[in-house]
């Protein structure tokens, strides 16, 4: 995709003719001459906040008019305002009176409206407030609370197409797919990523397959183990394919026999003794 363009036609209020330019290159002749791009940087910087006035009315009206038929569901619409935060956050530096207000605005329009931003958006956004933080214009105390709450954020639609593949490979009956897949469902559900109803119910069925060592990998995770490693692909051992938990806890096949059958090892040496001693 092009990258964003400042056109003559922009510029003709200041009288200016002038070609197309990028973003990039117009950022350079900025830190060349600031005062001489003054207008273009008033130009930008008004396009930057009607953008962002736009997303925020359109997200106050319904959560999800943005993302699903709003602004934000053009992409170009969504590009052209990140390319022009990002643009903002390398040239305010040069325009420290003319910029003085951005940062709080950036800071502002990601607390208000994160949520309902599309995700490539939220993303870019997010990295131009990280260069001014860099910078030192922004103070650390002043966005710590705001990249904690960012942190919860999560892209639901993309996340339910990926458990959907996952939950499909978790079932299928080739033991290699099915382990990589519990593996990582597993893992993201520790994680607190995947912390919903249906990974919970996905860990659950897989105790069920017909794969021994899948079944056990499962139970032993829902046992309270902290870890499942995924095996080697060695068949040459079954203890080894076994997933180690937290404080090397093994469920083992022996133990699962043990507990669902009478007349073990270990019962029959005890009944020997008890008749020895009588």
């Amino acid at each position: 995709m092009p990258a964003t363009e400042i056109t003559a036609d922009a510029l003709s209020a200041s009288g200016r003719t002038s070609e197309k330019l990028s973003l990039p290159t117009l950022q350079s002749k900025m830190k060349c001459d600031p005062e001489g791009y003054e207008t273009e940087l008033n130009l930008i910087y008004s396009q930057f906040k009607s953008s962002v006035e736009l997303f925020q009315q359109q997200a106050a009206l319904n959560f999800t008019s943005v993302v699903s038929g709003g602004v934000g569901s053009d992409p170009t619409v969504a590009k052209d305002l990140g390319d022009r935060a990002m643009f903002l956050a390398h040239v305010t530096p040069f325009y420290p009176n003319q910029l003085l207000n951005y940062p709080k605005e950036l800071v502002e329009f990601l607390r208000s409206s994160a949520r309902v931003l599309p995700s490539s958006l939220r993303v870019t956004v997010t990295q131009a407030l990280i260069l001014l933080l860099n910078r030192k214009i922004v103070a650390i105390k002043e966005t710590l609370a705001l990249f904690m709450e960012l942190q919860k954020h999560k892209n639901e639609t993309e996340n339910r197409a990926l458990q959907s593949i996952l939950f499909s490979m978790l079932q299928e009956e080739d033991e290699k797919k099915a382990m990589r897949s519990l593996v990582t469902i597993c893992d993201l559900h520790r994680r607190k990523v995947w912390f919903d109803d249906r990974t919970a119910n996905a860990i659950c069925r897989a105790c069920f397959h017909p794969s021994s060592r899948i079944m056990i990998a499962a139970l032993s995770f829902l046992l309270d183990y902290e870890k499942i490693e995924q095996d080697n692909d060695s068949d040459e051992s079954s203890d080894e394919e076994e997933a180690i938990q937290q404080h090397h806890v093994v469920v083992s096949k022996e133990a699962i026999y043990k507990a669902n059958n009478t007349g073990t090892t270990s019962s029959k040496k005890r009944k020997r003794k008890q008749s020895c001693s009588v």
